[in-house]
């Protein structure tokens, strides 16, 4: 029986996070594979693990630099990692969001800004012909450091001078909510639709989101596989969140191949299709 490692949150991580472990660790045990967990920040010996999951390694944003030694290591000691190191690389920059709108794939419009400020917000507005920006850093995860910035709002001094992303805001968030399609192996498995509290338009549940499943919206696969196809390599599991435009254009939000929540209780299978694929990576 092959034995994985799931990365979870440091001990002094603040936010409850065993409502995500253990759906994906028994959808794990029922497909045949021997789990153990420890933290991404004191992973130790890896030698005992066929194969090393960083499924729920939750604050490594707040911890960047030390996130990236441990996927120098990995690659240096050759370990197998699912999803492969330079995906979980690329995707933890979310300027990869810049990349897939330059490259044509429909995407909520992102600028990188190196050093954000008054006048780099007056050029986005320009740029999108919106009033209604949202703000985020590159690195960051639930909704950390993410504003939503009115025709008249100044810059948040948490903001100003720093490496930033600039996108429109999609109204549509509001309305109707966010999809997320769960991909394994390249094959949709299930979808959410995720809506933010009244008054709110982030969807994350500590902020007080919910979701619910949906079936995928018409054009979502095949949007989520144009998005996938620009990572450096398959992603074995992949959630891509995406959003209505205006026109009701399907644009991505985000593709989460890192530590995403996959939301198995709600795929038809449990999460056997999530095992299946997370086997057959394995060497």
């Amino acid at each position: 029986m092959s034995h994985v490692l799931i990365l979870v949150p440091d001990p002094l991580y603040p936010e409850p996070w065993a409502w995500a472990f253990h759906v994906e660790a028994e959808a794990l045990r029922a497909g045949g594979l021997e789990v153990s967990a420890r933290p991404w920040t004191a992973p130790g010996d890896l030698a005992p693990f066929d194969a090393v999951l960083p499924l729920v390694v939750w604050g490594y944003h707040e911890r960047y630099e030390e996130w990236l030694a441990l996927l120098d290591r990995l690659e240096r000691e050759g370990v197998c990692c699912v999803n492969p190191v330079p995906v979980l690389r690329w995707n933890g920059d979310k300027a990869y969001l810049a990349e897939l709108d330059a490259a044509g794939v429909p995407t909520v419009h992102t600028i990188a800004v190196e050093a954000l400020d008054e006048h780099g917000l007056r050029e986005a507005r320009d740029r999108f012909a919106c009033e209604r920006l949202v703000i985020k850093p590159p690195v960051s995860a639930s909704a950390t450091g993410t504003f939503l910035l009115g025709p008249g709002d100044p810059l948040p001094g948490a903001a100003a001078g720093q490496r930033m992303l600039v996108q429109p805001f999609m109204p549509s968030i509001a309305k109707h909510g966010e999809y997320s399609l769960m991909l394994f192996g390249g094959r949709l498995s299930h979808a959410i639709l995720k809506t933010p509290k009244t008054g709110d338009f982030r969807v994350q549940p500590h902020l007080g989101g919910t979701e619910r499943p949906c079936p995928p919206p018409a054009g979502g696969e095949a949007l989520a596989h144009a998005a996938l196809a620009a990572a450096p390599a398959e992603a074995v599991y992949a959630r891509v969140d995406m959003v209505e435009d205006g026109e009701g254009r399907l644009r991505i939000m985000e593709l989460e191949l890192i530590e995403p929540a996959l939301w198995l209780q709600h795929a038809p299978d449990k999460g056997a299709a999530f095992a299946s694929a997370i086997r057959k990576s394995l060497p």
